[in-house]
């Protein structure tokens, strides 16, 4: 199989799994792990688990954490392109989790150092896909980077990445920013930025319209729409959709977008492949964390 590149962040996850409802001002009880994390680093790990050739291109400080990331990386069966910057230190999220709903407080770290020489470093021959995390693109520093590697002469796909950073730059921009890529994924809140609210399948529509590409709107439980460029509907719907107890929702998504990815560049049909990717991000949701168990 050709080999992916996946472009962005590379973090240190510290995932509060609460016991309870959170209580602000005082004490919340809860499952708390150390581990990697980071929208590419993540989908990465779940590429190279599905089988992928993968490659990820990204920055990390020249710290412990840093060590830990990349020895994590190199376990699950990532090419590493990531780059140690001196002085520097490897990014952190704190994460609170309860059941299909988490937040998180970032801290980006050595992922703002990002550069276009990285992409172009870690760009091989047998690339034929390169996959992009949408916060690349959302964050001032990195954003030449990132879009320096949407130009790249290879099938691109994005990932919209969080909500309330794609409002903070407008919906507008950020479509400006990604016409021409393959495919856009985004969730339920991203698509409502940046599609407008209505339903999934509008919202599809109106995403692979802007970009010129495919559009994919994950709706969790409740399955998942594709929008082709001429405006063709694939659903997966809820009685399709691999039904599991949510024990952390960290990650679901970038092992969605490996899943899809995976099965793509197998020849899957959309609806196959939507089967597929929400098989993955489903097994994502059972475990505490974003990456692959430890086999």
């Amino acid at each position: 199989m050709a080999r992916v590149l996946v472009v962005g962040d590379v973090i240190t996850d510290v995932v509060a799994v609460l016991g309870g409802a959170f209580a602000p001002g005082s004490d919340t009880p809860a499952a708390i792990r150390v581990a990697g994390g980071g929208q590419a680093a993540n989908t990465a790990a779940w590429l190279a688990a599905a089988g992928v050739p993968v490659t990820l291109a990204g920055v990390v400080g020249d710290d412990p954490a840093g060590d830990a990331r990349l020895t994590e990386l190199t376990a699950a069966g990532v090419t590493g392109a990531v780059r140690r910057a001196a002085g520097a230190v490897t990014g952190t999220i704190i994460v609170l989790s309860a059941g299909a709903e988490r937040s998180m407080v970032t801290d980006r770290g050595a992922n703002l150092l990002l550069r276009p020489a990285d992409v172009d470093a870690a760009r091989t021959p047998d690339v034929t896909h390169l996959h992009l995390s949408g916060y690349a693109l959302l964050d001032e520093a990195t954003r030449p980077a990132a879009r320096h590697a949407l130009r790249q002469d290879v099938a691109t796909s994005v990932d919209a990445a969080s909500a309330e950073p794609l409002r903070q730059v407008g919906a507008e921009t950020f479509l400006s920013w990604v016409r021409g890529c393959d495919l856009l994924l985004a969730n339920a809140d991203e698509a409502s930025v940046l599609a407008g609210p209505g339903r999934p399948d509008e919202q599809a529509r109106t995403l692979a319209a802007a970009t010129g590409g495919a559009a994919v709107v994950k709706r969790g439980a409740a399955g998942a729409v594709w929008a082709s460029a001429d405006g063709r509907l694939t659903e997966l719907p809820p009685s399709l959709a691999a039904a599991v107890t949510p024990v952390d929702a960290t990650g679901a998504g970038d092992a969605f977008a490996a899943g899809l990815l995976a099965a793509l560049l197998r020849g899957a049909t959309p609806l196959d492949a939507l089967t597929a990717a929400h098989a993955l991000g489903a097994r994502a949701v059972t475990t505490i964390g974003a990456r692959p168990p430890a086999s």
